[in-house]
C-alpha cells in the first residue's frame, strides 16, 4: 500500500486556481466538504490585464485582482488554498487518490483537474501580452472594432479567425512570418476571395507607442504597417500530465475526456475548464467547475440514508448529524455569525396562577 503518512487529508483536492478549480472548490466548500485548492500560480487568466464577459465583474479588474477575489471567497466559506506544484498522483490501495506536490502531499476522496493549457506562442519580436498580443477571439475582438488587425500563424484556425476579424474591422492582415500556409486548399480558396492580406514576409522589428501598446511591425522586405494589435494562433499545450498517471482517457485534440457532469473515464476524478472540450472562456469555465462541484456533492453527501443501508443498521441518529465537514462546519458557523448573529430566544415567564 502507497504510504499515506503525513499527507494532508481532504474529500475533495482541486488541482489548479483557474475560474474552473475555484468555483469547483467554491461549490464543494459551500456545499459541506472538506476541500483544498493546490495552486501553482500564474495561468492564462493571471495574464488577464482587463477581465471580459463576465457579468458583474467590471473591465478594469484585472485577472490577478479577480483569482485573488475567488481565493479569497473559497477560503472564507472554510476552504483551504495552498500554493504548490502538484507533480505526482496516484490511486491509493483504498481507492482514495495521493497527490505529491513540490512541497507537500495530499489524500482525497475526489480530484478535479483545472490545469488548462498553455498557449503556443510567437517567436519574438512580439508585443506584451494584453496589449498587442491577443489568443482569445471571443474575449478580445470587441476592443479592435474598426481598428487594423493582424492573426499571425500558418494553420486553419489562423485563415478562420482572420476572416472572422471582418465582423469587427475592414483592416486585416494574416502574418506567416516566412512559413508556408497550412490550411487546406478549401480554405485557401475561401480565405483569398475576402478582403484580407496575407503578408509572407518574416517580422524584423516591432513599434510600440506611449502607452506601451503595439504600433506597427517592421517586415524584412522593407515595409512597415500598423496595428493595434492582434491573435496568435500556434495552437495549444494540454497539461494532461496528471491525467494521464490517472488514466483518464483523452479525446483526439488532446483535452481531457469528460461526461456531462465534467468526470473522467476515471470514478472520482474530474477535469474542468480549458483542459477539456469547448470554448476558452471564464464563463464557460466557472460553469463546468459548478457542474463538477454540485456533481461531488450529490455522491458524497451523507444524507438521505439509503434505504438499504437503514435496513441494515436502522435510523439515522440524532449523533450523525449535520453531515458537513470539521472545517467547513467551523468556517460556516463563523461566517454567518459575522453577517448575521444568531437570534436569541426569549424567554418565556410562566403564567401567574392568579
Amino acid at each position: 500500500m502507497t504510504d499515506t503518512d503525513g499527507a494532508r487529508e481532504y474529500e475533495v483536492v482541486v488541482v489548479g486556481g483557474g475560474p474552473a478549480g475555484l468555483q469547483a472548490a467554491l461549490y464543494t466548500t459551500r456545499l459541506g466538504h472538506d476541500t483544498a485548492v493546490v495552486d501553482r500560480g500564474g495561468g492564462r487568466a493571471a495574464m488577464m490585464l482587463d477581465t471580459h464577459n463576465v457579468i458583474g465583474v467590471t473591465e478594469d479588474v484585472s485577472g490577478n485582482e479577480f483569482l485573488q477575489t475567488a481565493q479569497e471567497q473559497v477560503e472564507d466559506y472554510g476552504g483551504d488554498v495552498v500554493r504548490d506544484l502538484i507533480v505526482e498522483t496516484e490511486r491509493t490501495d483504498d481507492g482514495r487518490f495521493r497527490l505529491v506536490g513540490n512541497d507537500a502531499e495530499f489524500l482525497a476522496d475526489r480530484v478535479v483537474l483545472g490545469v488548462g493549457f498553455s498557449d503556443g506562442r510567437p517567436e519574438p519580436p512580439v508585443p506584451r501580452t494584453g496589449k498587442g498580443l491577443h489568443y482569445c477571439l471571443h474575449c478580445d475582438a470587441y476592443m479592435f472594432v474598426d481598428r487594423p488587425v493582424y492573426v499571425m500563424g500558418t494553420g486553419e484556425a489562423t485563415a478562420h479567425v482572420a476572416m472572422i476579424m471582418l465582423n469587427f474591422t475592414d483592416d486585416v492582415d494574416v502574418l506567416l512570418r516566412g512559413e508556408a500556409p497550412e490550411w487546406s486548399d478549401e480554405t485557401d480558396e475561401q480565405l483569398r476571395a475576402h478582403p484580407i492580406d496575407i503578408v509572407e514576409s518574416e517580422i524584423s522589428g516591432m513599434n510600440k507607442s506611449d502607452d506601451g501598446w503595439l504600433e506597427s511591425f517592421e517586415f524584412e522586405d522593407g515595409s512597415t504597417r500598423q496595428y493595434r494589435g492582434g491573435f496568435a494562433m500556434y495552437g495549444s499545450d494540454y497539461n494532461t500530465d496528471l491525467a494521464t498517471q490517472l488514466g483518464c482517457d483523452l479525446n483526439d485534440d488532446g483535452t481531457v475526456a469528460v461526461d456531462d457532469s465534467m468526470e473522467t473515464s476515471v470514478d472520482g476524478v474530474y477535469a474542468v475548464g480549458d483542459i477539456t472540450q469547448g470554448h476558452n472562456q471564464i464563463p464557460v469555465a466557472m460553469g463546468k467547475g459548478a457542474r463538477a462541484g454540485i456533481d461531488i456533492h450529490y455522491d458524497l453527501r451523507d444524507f438521505p440514508r439509503d434505504l438499504e443501508t437503514i435496513r441494515a443498521e436502522g435510523p439515522v441518529g440524532a449523533d450523525e448529524v449535520p453531515g458537513i465537514g470539521e472545517r467547513v462546519h467551523a468556517a460556516a458557523s463563523a461566517f454567518e455569525e459575522a453577517r448575521a448573529p444568531p437570534i436569541e430566544t426569549p424567554s418565556v415567564e410562566p403564567a401567574d396562577d392568579d
